[in-house]
């Protein structure tokens, strides 16, 4: 349980007074802060108890008080510590008034308890009980683990209704009630069908809360299954909402119902769906929960830093080149002849999967390979062979292309590759969204695979080679040169030579050859040509991208 006022009270260390509020010391306490402002409600979430020492408070005024008290009651702040023998030694008469008015519990802090004492009281009690219920949470994920290995699905239902102390149900792919515990919640269930077809319509994985029929409950809905259209849905009933413990405890029934209820599927595609557990796991931050639902099954690699990839496959950069009005040509020989290497049949995102996979079994790693509709996601071995037949496939397939189009680098490429930095399973997230943005830079730059690590390690410049950059650069600019082309100075040239001398006059205008006078008067007239203060950062920073667009451009 999490910590509550009574329990501070009782604390015996604290040495706490309660002087109102008697009958609301079981709530629970989210934190401990201390503030002496007039009004700290701006800076509450709600929870807190809140201690003072009445520093900027007229204390002993009643209507002050009463204000003060019920703000802090409209803020969600569930307790006030007041220390005594510093600005008062009593607590105010006004200030217990207005508590007791409120139903506000008031404790009395005594001066040889400093309030960092009650703020560490307060931070072990809630460590504690987190680290109660990850532990409660790791015990339900074995036991359930257990029981779906014993008794089926109908084993893990019995166990997650004891663990969350209600009821579960699972449904098939038409939305019939296949099994549920106890057994009374199987007419429970089956009230809820039409909730859970409208969740069976969203793309997996997806999720939504409901009331019961009678309002008597709250139940959860999670689909289960990693295609476009779930293949499975589980229904959790419970009288108040999840905690820590318990929505372990559902994480792990929904990967492993994930498993049990396909059976009937090959080996390979039970892996891929555990695959996709997991990798939800490491994306939502939670890597020990990874680690426990994958157990053996991928081995090492979850420990041992890995890569994470993003690959696209040949229809989403057609459709993305049919909405540029850009036609996509049929693969070239050498391409096709890749493709057909790779046993792929012209899929070039099957036949990554397949090299990826075989690379890794003649190695012995452990490789995680989960589809995700027109894209394939890898979580590799840094350094491994699956890595390395990654690359060596996507470059092999872009030379193909290479070598037989004239115009390869406008054309789409087959395969359209991002590979992360090396990361370990905390960092899981910031690696997806490194792969995705290699990803994004491989489909502009028209290449088939593109690093994280190259982009951090390059330059900024090749970025600026955009339209849109350009066009930016071009309508900001063009006021100067038309100024230029005029014959009345040249003002783009000392912005440029300004810019590159961050404004030191005197460098900048031997550069030029010209009087340092000249050269204030020139960026005077800058600023009134574009309106803009050069003294802004911002200014200076656009301006600066500016030329250096156009400079690439070789404008």
């Amino acid at each position: 349980m999490p910590p509550t006022l009574a329990s501070l009270v009782h604390h015996s260390a604290l040495k706490l007074t309660v002087r109102a509020g008697e009958d609301h010391l079981d709530v629970p306490v989210r934190w401990a802060h201390v503030s002496e402002l007039a009004d700290p409600v701006p800076y509450m979430e709600g929870g807190e108890l809140l201690l003072i020492t009445a520093l900027k408070l007229d204390a002993d005024d009643p209507e002050a008080m009463s204000r003060y008290v019920k703000r802090l009651v409209g803020a969600g702040v569930v307790g006030l510590g007041f220390a005594v023998g510093v600005n008062y030694d009593d607590v105010p008469k006004a200030l217990v008034d207005a508590a007791r008015e409120e139903g506000l519990p008031l404790l009395e802090v005594p001066r040889r308890t400093p309030f960092l004492a009650i703020s560490k009281a307060v931070s072990a009690a809630i460590a504690a009980d987190q680290y109660r219920a990850v532990t409660a949470g790791f015990a339900a994920q074995r036991e359930l683990t257990k029981q779906a290995l014993t008794d089926g699905p109908e084993g893990l239902l019995a166990a997650l209704a004891g663990q969350v102390d209600g009821w579960a149900a699972l449904y098939d792919a038409s939305g019939a009630v296949v099994a549920a515990a106890p057994e009374w919640a199987g007419r429970r269930a089956a009230r809820l069908t039409a909730d859970v077809e409208r969740l069976r319509e969203r793309p997996a994985p997806a999720s939504s809360v409901v009331g019961g029929p009678s309002g008597e409950d709250r139940v959860e809905l999670h689909s289960l299954g990693t295609g476009r259209r779930p293949r499975a849905a589980l229904a959790v009933g419970t009288a108040a909402a999840l905690g820590t413990a318990e929505r372990y405890a559902v994480h792990s029934a929904i990967a492993l119902l994930t498993l049990t209820t396909e059976r009937s599927r090959s080996l390979h595609a039970a892996e891929q769906r555990i695959g996709a557990a997991v990798l939800r796991m490491l994306l939502a931050g939670e890597p020990d929960h990874a680690r426990a639902v994958a157990g053996d099954l991928y081995g090492d690699l979850l420990d041992a830093p890995f890569r994470l990839i993003l690959a696209e496959s040949a229809s989403a950069s057609a459709a993305r080149a049919h909405a540029d009005g850009h036609a996509r040509s049929a693969p070239t020989a050498p391409a096709a002849a890749v493709l057909a290497a790779a046993g792929m049949n012209g899929d070039p995102l099957s036949g990554l999967a397949e090299i990826v996979e075989s690379a890794a079994a003649r190695s012995g790693e452990a490789v995680l390979v989960v589809p995700e509709g027109e894209r394939l996601v890898v979580l590799a071995a840094d350094g491994g062979a699956a890595v390395a037949a990654c690359q060596e496939y996507a470059l092999a397939v872009q030379a193909a292309r290479a070598a037989t189009l004239e115009q390869a680098a406008a054309d789409e490429d087959e395969l359209v590759v991002g590979l992360s930095a090396p990361a370990g399973p905390i960092a899981a997230a910031a690696a997806y969204k490194q792969a995705e943005q290699a990803l994004s830079v491989a489909r502009r730059r028209g290449r088939s695979l593109v690093e994280h690590e190259e982009l951090a390690a390059g330059s900024v410049l090749p970025l600026l080679a955009d339209d849109a950059v350009r066009a930016f650069a071009d309508g900001l600019l063009r006021a100067l040169r038309e100024h230029d082309a005029t014959g009345r100075g040249d003002l783009v040239a000392s912005l440029r030579a300004w810019l590159s001398r961050h404004g030191q006059w005197d460098a900048a205008a031997a550069d030029l050859g010209v009087h340092r006078h000249t050269l204030r008067y020139r960026m005077r007239r800058v600023e009134e040509i574009l309106g803009r203060s050069l003294d802004d950062p911002d200014v200076r920073m656009e301006l600066w991208l500016a030329l250096k667009a156009t400079a690439a451009a070789g404008e």
